[in-house]
């Protein structure tokens, strides 16, 4: 592991290294506001993936849609829904990374606002390996990203330092859960350049890759 940039490195799921929020998040939130909103024009793909880049789902829920408890209910069930019957497909170039990554014993470690579940099934599907740890969804608010909870429990469980580890997120609460922790972040942008998202690239002490290649060629694999 010495000569590794990082022991571990830490995935955001949806949108970093699965391209699923087009083909499965978005058009869920669509039927859920078919049901609960159904006189309010539709958010666009590109409002959605906007607000959830930099407040979050849980955000669009509460402070723009103000669902009730009830209502979540039914948005939960719904999104399930979608997550359980779709596959997402992974940008390319992620395989090559991840299995370089194991080769030199290196972790992997995702947290994510989508379940556990299906990052499971997502990583044995197309990557063949499951992650050391995952931190999702399913874990409720006051342990999810922005919270470091899922960092500290990981530091702990895997005997690493901060320094260590690479947070790799294309979220703003991703970047402010490592920030916390003074732990090394990097953008994931290949994603959301296409929708018009500005994210944060003149700090030097954040990293910031327009393409999965760039990132491969960083860490040197």
């Amino acid at each position: 592991m010495e000569s590794m940039k990082y022991k571990c490195l830490i995935l955001d799921h949806d949108d970093t290294v699965f391209d699923s929020t087009k083909s499965i998040h978005y058009p869920a939130f669509l039927e859920t506001l078919s049901q609960l909103r159904s006189g309010q024009k539709p958010i666009s793909y590109e409002a959605f993936t906007h607000h959830c880049h930099t407040y979050g789902f849980q955000d669009l829920c509460d402070r723009i849609y103000a669902f009730t408890n009830e209502e979540m209910k039914i948005e939960y069930k719904i999104w399930k829904s979608y997550t359980q019957s779709r596959l997402p497909l992974p940008f390319e170039g992620w395989k090559y990374i991840l299995n370089e990554h194991l080769k030199q014993g290196g972790y992997v470690v995702v947290i994510s606002h989508s379940e556990s579940s299906e990052i499971k099934r997502d990583y044995l599907t197309h990557f063949q390996f499951e992650p050391h740890l995952i931190y999702g969804w399913e874990l409720g608010e006051a342990f999810r990203k922005p919270e470091t909870y899922p960092l500290e429990d990981a530091f702990i469980k895997l005997h690493l330092s901060t320094h260590e580890c690479l947070v790799i997120d294309d979220m703003q609460l991703g970047l402010q859960m490592a920030q916390k922790l003074d732990v090394n972040f990097a953008w994931a942008a290949w994603s959301h350049l296409k929708n018009g998202i500005i994210v944060e690239k003149e700090n030097p002490s954040i990293l910031y890759f327009e393409s999965i290649d760039g990132l491969r060629d960083y860490l040197e694999y």
